[in-house]
């Protein structure tokens, strides 16, 4: 028993002396491999392509509410009733307010010159700097504040208009005005210009990189 003790303990040895040295691996808590950094570039480029359509289309609504307005395209409105041919875009929405605390200044402004001007500048100028990608945050007060007037114009809270009849309106808040206006401020905050638009070679001109808010 000794003598074959003893053997296996030297065979054991001259073994261990043949083996591989083993090299320190590596540790278990090792950085895995990078594989969601491409399908987080994935989803911020789709993120940024989907912002840029939505703002080339609600560049369009304005624009064009902006053309079919001047121009009479026979729309909303009628051919021969643009404003080139005589017509008001502002009298034919403002007179017809029948509702809200403002209805009787709505009145007031209809067809006035000043109001014809301010809206249709508006319109032609946030159309124009959606579709551009540019002057995103003047854009977006801008539009905020004519879909305020829009919203108050047609005071979805009221469930009756002021003769009494039904007003038709289908929700007490959100309509398509507010929706709009969300859209413009989150395009402004997200610098949706940059992706299909001219928004990074704007930032780089010297007059805005000075006046951050033209951006």
């Amino acid at each position: 028993m000794a003598v074959h003790s003893h053997s296996h303990h030297h065979t054991g040895s001259r073994l261990s002396f043949l083996r591989k040295p083993r090299t320190a691996s590596a540790p278990d808590t090792a950085a895995p491999k990078a594989t969601a950094a491409p399908e987080a570039g994935a989803t911020t480029a789709f993120g940024a392509h989907a912002l840029a359509g939505l703002r080339v289309l609600l560049g369009f609504v304005f624009l064009w509410a902006f053309l079919d307005k001047t121009f009479g395209l026979g729309y909303a409105t009628p051919s021969g009733k643009g404003w080139i041919d005589g017509g008001s875009p502002t009298k034919g929405f403002l007179s017809s307010v029948a509702v809200g605390p403002m209805e009787s200044t709505f009145h007031s402004w209809a067809g006035a010159t000043w109001a014809n001007w301010l809206f249709m500048l508006g319109l032609l100028g946030i159309g124009v700097a959606l579709i551009a990608g540019i002057g995103l945050r003047f854009a977006a007060v801008a539009g905020t504040a004519m879909m305020a007037l829009m919203w108050m114009a047609e005071w979805p809270p009221a469930q009756h208009l002021s003769d009494g009849s039904p007003s038709m309106s289908t929700n007490p808040f959100a309509d398509y005005h507010l929706l709009y206006a969300v859209a413009l401020i989150v395009l402004a905050a997200t610098g949706a210009g940059a992706t299909w638009g001219l928004g990074r070679l704007w930032a780089r001109l010297p007059f805005v990189s000075r006046n951050r808010w033209l951006l």
